[in-house]
């Protein structure tokens, strides 16, 4: 029965719970991995890293907007039929096109690095922006809000966003999932050029001429963006 309060956005035994199930998530999965070098299970270990450190990252930097959502395990139905479907697309090919999936080392290696680089990148970027950094978009503009631009949004003016981008198409050539890279591809071109028009729209209320100046300058870093 309800008490009627309102939910705490920060319930500790579910945060901690989720935590504890990454972190096993995180070990069996690269345990498995070196012990026969399948790709699947460092698919399911950057996965796993991802939603702890968007979290952690979260509520050491943010920690006024720090929520249980913050994992962004319920990032959206696209995102959890994405991933579903990499991790089915992967599952069969290993079955019938076993040879396919250990073919191609070099392809594999470029998909981990642009992960890894795509992982990096979007930390950097929640971490500069500190408590600017928001996993929704803020339609009013509190004193508080800062236009960030130096560090690495000099270099890019989304790049949690391109971090991001990279982070997925990355896992798909590491996963060698032709299909599941088209789709990826499709689905975040649609997504962050939406996501991006309407954050830049409301950027430039808030901070008008000096937005666009820099809007002109530092490019997003995801091609034709």
């Amino acid at each position: 029965m309800s008490s009627g309060e309102p939910p705490k956005p920060n319930p500790l035994p579910e945060i901690s719970l989720t935590s504890f199930i990454l972190g096993i998530v995180v070990g069996l999965s690269l345990a498995l991995f070196f012990l026969d070098f399948k790709v699947f299970y460092l698919y399911i270990t950057l996965i796993a890293t991802f939603h702890f450190l968007e979290y952690y990252i979260t509520s050491k930097y943010q920690p006024s907007k720090v929520s249980v959502d913050s994992f962004l395990i319920n990032n959206g139905l696209e995102y959890q039929l994405a991933h579903a479907l990499a991790l089915t697309e992967s599952l069969i090919e290993i079955y019938f096109f076993p040879s396919f999936k250990r073919s191609l080392l070099p392809i594999k290696l470029i998909g981990f690095f642009a992960a890894l680089g795509g992982q990096s990148l979007r930390t950097l970027a929640m971490i500069t922006s500190g408590e600017n950094f928001s996993h929704t978009i803020e339609g009013t503009k509190t004193d508080a809000h800062v236009l960030v631009t130096d560090g690495i949004y000099s270099f890019s003016r989304h790049p949690s966003y391109a971090g991001f981008f990279y982070w997925a198409l990355g896992t798909q050539l590491m996963l060698l999932n032709p299909l599941s890279f088209i789709i990826f591809l499709l689905l975040l071109y649609r997504f962050f050029g939406r996501r991006i028009r309407y954050e830049e729209s409301t950027l430039i209320t808030f901070f008008g001429d000096r937005y666009v100046k820099y809007r002109e300058t530092v490019p997003v870093r995801i091609p034709f963006l």
